[in-house]
């Protein structure tokens, strides 16, 4: 058996707390856990769902888009789930993300 880096557990802790924030929310959540991330989707809207994972940098864990955009610092799960559902509520209007 191998061990699970500690890095992989900063990663699927700081997901798993933005997991619980989105639930509350109403989104429907699957964390995964190879590569660890989040998939993220609205119920209410048919196709809407995004990806997020988790990244350190010089600056601390940051939560990430699919496409590489930061959503938010890891610290903050609150304002990530704001982002994340602003982004939704523009995708569901017609307007750009």
């Amino acid at each position: 058996m191998t061990a699970t880096p500690p890095r992989e557990h900063t990663r699927t802790y700081f997901l798993g707390k933005l997991a619980e924030v989105l639930e509350i929310r109403g989104l429907d959540v699957a964390l995964r856990s190879n590569p660890p991330s989040l998939k993220a989707t609205d119920p209410g809207a048919t196709m809407l769902s995004e990806t997020v994972d988790c990244v350190v940098t010089p600056d601390g864990w940051f939560y990430r888009w699919s496409w590489g955009e930061i959503v938010e610092s890891a610290d903050d799960p609150e304002a990530a789930a704001d982002r994340i559902l602003k982004v939704f509520a523009l995708r569901s209007a017609g307007g750009p993300a």
